[in-house]
């Protein structure tokens, strides 16, 4: 029986790293009905892979809007990033997401979280017009 203060860490579960993959993958392909049961029996929606991506970020990078909308009514965090300071708001904006961009900012998004934030994405690719859209926020 192993100590409760054993401060030695756990491997996890084959079989979680597996479907913990396989939650990814459905973010990454936008299969948000797989991502809604999931969640809703339990799995975080702020579940990260080993750089901090969440499903969130995942289904924002790869333009799944209606995904974005599942996650964010499930309590997905919109400003999380990850670890390297990149939001989903920011990288919807890299890849040109508009429909994404828009879910993300009705869903709370703020244009200046994370680093680079979404303004300061908006600004180096001379999106003019997402730079004026977040300064009237």
């Amino acid at each position: 029986m192993a100590d409760s203060a054993d401060p030695t860490p756990q491997t996890p579960d084959a079989e979680v790293v597996e479907l913990a993959g396989r939650l990814f993958d459905a973010a990454r392909t936008g299969d948000s009905a797989t991502l809604a049961a999931y969640v809703d029996a339990g799995a975080p929606a702020n579940l990260s892979n080993d750089r901090g991506d969440t499903l969130l970020m995942l289904a924002a990078y790869h333009g799944h809007a209606a995904t974005v909308q599942v996650l964010l009514e499930r309590g997905a965090d919109p400003d999380r990033a990850n670890d390297r300071g990149q939001t989903p708001l920011a990288g919807a904006v890299f890849k040109g997401a508009d429909d994404v961009l828009d879910v993300l900012l009705q869903g709370g998004a703020d244009p200046a979280a994370g680093t680079p934030s979404a303004v300061d994405t908006a600004r180096m690719f001379g999106k003019e017009d997402l730079v004026a859209r977040f300064e009237d926020r």
